[in-house]
């Protein structure tokens, strides 16, 4: 019995971590659909809307049914409540790549202001932290998340720098009003994303240690 208990566990961990890669694919899409002005990527990325939500149902059924046969505990029990908390900040961070891609087409008509401002480089470092926070939980090593809070600090002083030079455009030409104001929500779903990629390094700490902490 134990050794089909571990079987399934290890069943869960790789299904999480292929709806973890997914919720990663849909935000990196959706960013690379933005910058490309690519309406047709970024379709493609609100098509995935369906299978990450699926993906969630039948990885949350399974851990419920692990909890309900096996009645798990302590470092097993732990791996079933991170992997609930790593599926629902998967499915945000796609909900956030599907809802940059749905930007895509107001803002495919014309050029982009300064080149986006910093909303690409604030891309890739928070992708870097999704990254880290996932093969964290992949790996059970906490090496790659112990500068997260520190690196969570540094995308929201970019959120904030994108909000005060999109101001900044707007005030100089109404016209850039719709387009900064899409640039602004962009920088907001990203620094959400960061938040998602601490809340499951914050769960696989508690995972390894079973001590609580606190990222942000």
């Amino acid at each position: 019995m134990a050794e089909k208990f571990h079987t399934e566990l290890k069943k869960l961990k790789a299904d999480t971590l292929k709806m973890a890669q997914l919720g990663r694919f849909m935000l990196r899409t959706a960013v690379d659909a933005l910058i490309r002005q690519d309406k047709e990527l970024a379709a493609s990325v609100v098509a995935k809307k369906d299978e990450i939500h699926d993906m969630e149902v039948r990885i949350e059924e399974h851990c419920y049914q692990l909890i309900a046969l096996n009645q798990p505990m302590a470092k097993d029990m732990r791996i079933i409540a991170c992997t609930l908390k790593v599926i629902t900040a998967s499915l945000r961070i796609g909900r956030y790549g599907k809802s940059i891609a749905n930007t895509v087409v107001d803002l495919s008509s014309k050029p982009h202001i300064a080149n986006l401002m910093s909303i690409p480089h604030m891309a890739d470092l928070v992708i870097d932290m999704i990254d880290d926070a996932i093969a964290a939980y992949e790996s059970d090593d906490l090496r790659p998340i112990e500068d997260l809070s520190s690196r969570d600090d540094t995308i929201d002083a970019l959120r904030h720098s994108i909000f005060r030079e999109g101001i900044t455009y707007m005030m100089e030409d109404p016209k850039n009003i719709s387009r900064c104001t899409h640039y602004i929500m962009v920088a907001r779903y990203l620094e959400r994303c960061a938040d998602h990629a601490c809340k499951i390094a914050e769960n696989v700490q508690y995972m390894e240690t079973g001590e609580r902490v606190e990222i942000h």
